[in-house]
């Protein structure tokens, strides 16, 4: 079986996971981040370390891009030393990134007059979907060019699916991280209620979790909210982002999200209060404050 030849660029979190299927798998990826240290173990598995984009898109077929911001996706694959300028034709560009529609449509545009193509391809399932390659992957463009990266995307995720044209993936990932972030208050909300009231918050989990209230974020997010475990799969900070554009997109399409609206400001409490490095169940962090609510020691926590 001939493998196309990879590149990785952004091995934070969940995208050195995601690139650490691939080299599992048997691809010959060269991988680049603006920390190399983060890069270091795909490195020690057999990784080639690039100086910059250009040099991964010089060496590469196929390049994945998991960044954090729009801007960084854009200085990585279109700014004068990014990915289309580098790459040669033909060349795949998958942007894994949550990011802006828009974008997903500018980026298909320079790579098409540039004779590449590429792919807007963002994912949800966090950290744990990302180790246990059961991303969901929703992604938008050409559908040639989705059946040509179809076997990598199946390295890293079970739920996969093309959506439409270019910047369809990011609209479909709009769509879910609105779902996320009304979820997420739920989850939150119902927690410091059972707190107060007095339950033991892992039995409460083990039944609501069970039931119609039964949620992805509740059985996963709300255990570490219980083990007062805030560490990232997804930080408060890309979330905000993630919120902002979909209000933004909302807006263009003369939409009322007042539901998400609320949330946003909530997580933007939570960056105002030092909690934009931590996971997105850092909510629970800023209700617990508006309530005056304190759960700092080990005795305050359900046996």
């Amino acid at each position: 079986m001939a493998f196309e030849t990879v590149g990785w660029i952004g091995t934070g979190v969940m995208g050195a996971a995601m690139c650490g299927h691939l080299l599992k798998a048997g691809y010959k990826v060269h991988v680049f981040n603006r920390s190399r240290e983060k890069a270091e173990r795909l490195i020690a598995e057999g990784a080639t370390w690039c100086d910059g984009p250009a040099a991964v898109a010089r060496r590469s077929r196929i390049v994945f891009v998991m960044v954090g911001f729009p801007q960084d996706v854009e200085q990585v694959v279109l700014g004068p030393d990014g990915v289309i300028n580098a790459g040669a034709p033909g060349t795949v560009v998958v942007d894994m990134t949550t990011s802006s529609p828009d974008l997903a449509v500018r980026i298909h545009r320079r790579a098409s007059a540039a004779g590449a193509a590429s792919l807007d391809a963002p994912v949800s399932g966090g950290d744990t979907g990302a180790r246990q390659a059961s991303l969901s992957i929703m992604a938008g463009g050409d559908a040639a060019v989705f059946e040509r990266v179809l076997p990598l995307f199946r390295l890293m995720g079970k739920n996969i699916r093309l959506m439409g044209g270019p910047g369809a993936g990011q609209h479909t990932k709009m769509s879910n991280q609105i779902l996320i972030a009304g979820t997420m208050i739920g989850v939150a909300e119902s927690l410091l209620y059972g707190y107060k009231a007095g339950l033991d918050l892992n039995a409460l989990i083990d039944v609501i979790g069970r039931g119609a209230a039964s949620c992805w974020s509740i059985n996963n997010l709300g255990r570490r909210i219980v083990d007062q475990d805030f560490e990232p799969g997804f930080y408060v900070k890309h979330f905000v982002k993630d919120m902002g554009i979909a209000l933004n997109e909302a807006g263009r399409m003369n939409l009322c999200l007042p539901g998400l609206a609320l949330v946003h400001q909530f997580y933007t409490a939570a960056v105002a209060c030092g909690l934009e490095q931590k996971g997105t169940q850092a909510l629970y962090k800023v209700l617990e404050n508006l309530s005056g609510v304190r759960e700092k020691t080990d005795e305050n926590r359900p046996e």
